[in-house]
């Protein structure tokens, strides 16, 4: 009886710690540069400039005005950091993509913006890491330069 009851303890123990983990919705801020230079990001993105809020770019023509993106991947056995960095590559992809479908030369004023809670800077972006997913949401301007 005393083994019967231990074993639906560690059944319930582990159901609730499973329910607490799958629940994790963590926003983290990890820094651009590692991510930016990798191979990934030569391979995953496109020839389309893309420039955070506060980097320097060429004079704008014209805009097409703010894009926004939100992208999920799965983050399964994946660190925090490498469900994170994929997933921003993907959405500077849609971003890129939609600059590049319109005739656009670039996308300049890059914001996190995830559960549009806006984030900006040059030099980091938010995540929100979860136990099965992680998401990343941006939106930029869609310009020509001179």
């Amino acid at each position: 009886m005393m083994k019967k009851l231990f074993v639906v303890a560690v059944v319930v123990l582990s159901s609730l710690l499973s329910l607490q983990a799958e629940a994790r919705n963590d926003l983290v801020t990890l820094e651009l540069k590692p991510v930016m230079e990798s191979n990934k990001a030569k391979e995953a993105l496109l020839d389309v400039p893309v420039y955070f809020a506060g980097q320097s770019h060429p004079e704008v023509a014209q805009s097409m005005g703010v894009v926004t993106t939100s992208r999920k991947t799965n983050a399964l056995n994946k660190s925090d950091r490498e469900a994170c960095e994929w997933v921003l590559l993907s959405a500077l992809k849609v971003l890129q993509d939609n600059a590049r479908d319109n005739g656009y030369d670039a996308v300049i004023n890059i914001k996190s913006n995830y559960e549009h809670n806006e984030f900006s800077s040059a030099e980091e972006f938010q995540c929100g890491a979860g136990f099965l997913m992680a998401g990343v949401a941006l939106k930029g301007e869609v310009v020509k330069f001179k």
